[in-house]
């Protein structure tokens, strides 16, 4: 569901106004206007007050189906010649993309450790600051299928 759905969706179901909204926020109603009808969007960071705020998973205010990313760093497997995972047999792992897991081994020991070491990547990709990757990454990681052991 896109963001602005999803906001004005859980604004409602918390029986809030704008204003109120808004003034938990610290930001103006017409931002929050502005949000609910699609002409502006809010940072990583605000995105994760506003799910503070309403009591929500902030991975729902990112439109993102996580069933089509790795299940360890998230790259989208929509990225032409995505390389897939390998197994220690050299099968192909459907799940992880290469980078993440390969011959049977995942490459990454923590969370930490993979959002350092791929930030830089997601920063080249998108133009996002190192702040708002880092931030970014911080919301999706938790959510992937290798982190929720």
């Amino acid at each position: 569901m896109p963001f602005k759905e999803t906001l004005v969706e859980a604004r409602e179901q918390r029986g809030m106004t704008q204003q109120e909204l808004a003034s938990k926020l610290y930001v103006t109603r017409q931002a929050v206007s502005r949000w609910e009808n699609g002409e502006t969007e809010p940072s990583v960071d605000m995105r994760k007050l506003i799910a503070t705020v309403l009591d929500i998973p902030a991975i729902r205010l990112f439109d993102i189906d996580t069933t089509q990313l790795c299940q360890c760093c998230g790259t989208p497997f929509t990225v032409p010649n995505m390389p897939r995972g390998t197994e220690a047999d050299g099968a192909e792992n459907p799940d992880y993309c290469q980078w993440c897991y390969d011959s049977g081994q995942f490459v990454y020991q923590s969370e930490d450790e993979l959002i350092e070491k791929t930030t830089p990547f997601l920063m080249e990709a998108t133009g996002m600051s190192q702040d708002e990757a880092v931030s970014f990454m911080g919301v999706i990681v938790p959510h992937l299928k290798h982190w929720q052991r």
